[in-house]
């Protein structure tokens, strides 16, 4: 039951005919959020001889990744809100292609090179060998430093997350900051690395506490 209902939200109902929910959606209520049933019922009682609305819901536009598909982008988009799986979107966010290592190489410095100065970004790291998927997400700049004494950013709002497979979004771990003072590394020597160790790239290597 947890499972089908985090899979619930992505479902877009609006776009369902009157019909579909009668035979198709209602026999299925107890597993639906009570607000997403209501709000669909209240929408086709408001609209009896309405047509699918596709833009009624917003979504992610296509991305430009070989590891992530837009469901992940979707949920991820949700955590940078401060939203949970089961909560509706509020913000529709674009998604650029920044950096990708098969093409621009996964040295700390060619991340620096391209990444430096640049906030709000999301990291996307495939496991070698493994079907699992790690990143984490960055709302401020990125810095090249070298002084031990300070090479910490700080933020409360950064997180790092993971998926068990690219297929699903199911099996997934988000893992909030807990001291804001290290959220985000700089040394120079690194690539993306959050935290104190919790999530750092090392060359083409990547290491997961």
């Amino acid at each position: 039951k947890n499972t089908l209902q985090q899979c619930v939200t992505f479902i877009k109902f609006t776009e369902f005919t009157s019909k579909e929910i009668l035979n198709k959606v209602h026999p299925y209520k107890k597993i639906i959020p009570e607000k997403l049933y209501d709000d669909t019922i209240k929408y086709f009682l408001d609209n009896p001889n309405n047509k699918p609305e596709p833009k009624l819901i917003k979504s992610i536009k296509n991305i430009d990744s070989i590891i992530i598909t837009t469901q992940h982008a979707e949920l991820i988009s949700k955590w940078i809100d401060g939203l949970e799986i089961t909560d509706e979107l509020k913000n529709s966010y674009e998604f650029k292609l920044i950096l990708r290592g098969t093409r621009d190489g996964f040295t700390a410095e060619q991340f620096h090179e391209i990444c430096d100065n640049r906030s709000r970004t999301v990291t996307i790291i495939k496991v070698k060998g493994s079907s699992e998927i790690l990143g984490g997400y960055n709302p401020i700049e990125w810095k090249s430093r070298n002084n031990i004494n300070n090479y910490h950013g700080t933020t409360k709002d950064s997180f790092i997350f993971s998926f068990m497979n690219k297929e699903s979004i199911i099996d997934h771990i988000i893992s909030r900051i807990e001291n804001e003072n290290c959220a985000i590394n700089y040394w120079h020597q690194l690539g993306p690395s959050f935290g104190e160790g919790d999530l750092q790239i090392y060359g083409n290597v990547s290491f997961k506490k």
